[in-house]
């Protein structure tokens, strides 16, 4: 089997490589350090995927129609890792090119296209995704926020919690139940909300996570035209499937993961701690559970690249993913001691990073749930 990239993909990643030692600002370190939500980094995102746009790298993975390049998913992962790598300069943007742009070339209307598609890969938009709530949190098909059609309206009442990017954010990709007789995955339908319609109100959730990470959205009375309906009404579910197998590996988690157990091997190493039997064990788990989350996300772009449907491999993949972030986060905080108790240090930037994968586009144990009755085949009690 071979694992080597392509001589193609190898010089574009070195393409990539450069094009960040040259737009990066000297204080992107420290930009980075406060997470992809905060004012900061939510502003400098337009500048940077601007840039990227005008190299024609943003969405080079799209259709030529829709204003990519028809790249493989290899290529597109090249750019994934690279910009996990250093912090994630698209910042929310991220979210676009993965599975919102694609979500809305599978199911959009002609006119939805038009709109949304260009605005994505000019790097000039961003966006939110209305999903949990207070009594549905990763238990998606529980959610209770109503959109009752009113002749060629929407009129939406409810509320989203643990909301990320929303306070920057000009649309929410946001879920309602349209049926109010429904339960569970029926009756659910997909929105593209414009966030400057009158009724929408969004407060910030103080956490240790990050600056404006998390929020709660409320909607009240909020009147949107059909329009913005997102495929097929009632017929939500499948939108949703669609978006979250994309999003489940699109962030290449084991990439900056890998780059921060470097550091710290450094930072072992200077400070004497590689005579630590028990560092120098925990430094190599951590390295294999890195190296085994890059091979599971491998083995579901190969699948994509090769047109196969969906498996629970995405699940598989997503959780080592989340195990190694984890795993080197905690492991960061013993290596730098006292240290990480200082608010945006090396260590307590990492850590907190850490504490989102496993809760992000479905919880852990979601995913260990899904696991086992789709690849395990495992009886449901």
């Amino acid at each position: 089997m071979e694992f080597d990239w392509s001589p193609e993909d190898s010089q574009h990643r070195t393409e990539i490589k450069a094009f960040l030692d040259e737009v990066l600002p000297e204080n992107w370190e420290e930009m980075s350090s406060h997470g992809p939500g905060s004012d900061v980094q939510a502003h400098y995102s337009r500048e940077f995927c601007g840039k990227m746009a005008e190299q024609g790298w943003l969405t080079q993975h799209w259709p030529t129609e829709y204003g990519g390049k028809q790249a493989t998913p290899w290529r597109h992962a090249v750019v994934g890792e690279e910009m996990w790598a250093i912090g994630e300069p698209r910042g929310s943007q991220y979210m676009n090119v993965n599975w919102i742009g694609p979500s809305i070339m599978e199911y959009g209307t002609e006119e939805q296209k038009a709109h949304h598609l260009p605005l994505i890969s000019s790097g000039n938009v961003l966006w939110c995704q209305g999903f949990s709530e207070p009594e549905a949190g990763s238990d998606l098909a529980s959610l209770r926020t109503r959109a009752e059609k009113i002749d060629d309206h929407y009129i939406i009442n409810g509320s989203k919690i643990w909301t990320s990017y929303c306070q920057h954010a000009n649309y929410c990709f946001l879920l309602v139940r349209t049926d109010p007789a429904s339960k569970r995955h029926k009756g659910i339908s997909v929105l593209l909300v414009p966030m400057d319609t009158p009724g929408i109100e969004v407060r910030e959730i103080p956490s240790v996570v990050g600056d404006r990470y998390f929020h709660e959205v409320f909607f009240t009375d909020v009147k949107v035209p059909c329009s913005v309906l997102l495929g097929e009404e009632n017929n939500g579910w499948n939108v949703v499937n669609t978006a979250l197998q994309f999003e489940r590996i699109g962030a290449a988690r084991y990439a900056r993961a890998t780059v921060t157990l470097d550091k710290l091997a450094e930072v072992a190493t200077q400070r004497g701690l590689m005579d630590d039997p028990i560092i120098v064990d925990r430094l190599g788990e951590a390295r294999a559970l890195c190296e085994a989350a890059r091979v599971l996300v491998y083995k579901v772009i190969d699948l994509r690249a090769k047109g196969s449907p969906p498996t629970a491999d995405t699940q598989v993949a997503r959780v080592l993913s989340t195990e190694c972030d984890n795993a080197i986060g905690r492991l960061a905080l013993d290596i730098y001691g006292p240290e990480s108790l200082e608010y945006a240090s090396f260590a307590d930037s990492n850590y907190r990073l850490a504490m989102t994968a496993g809760v992000a586009v479905g919880a852990t144990e979601v995913q260990l749930n899904l696991i086992a009755s789709r690849f395990l085949e495992l009886p449901k009690e």
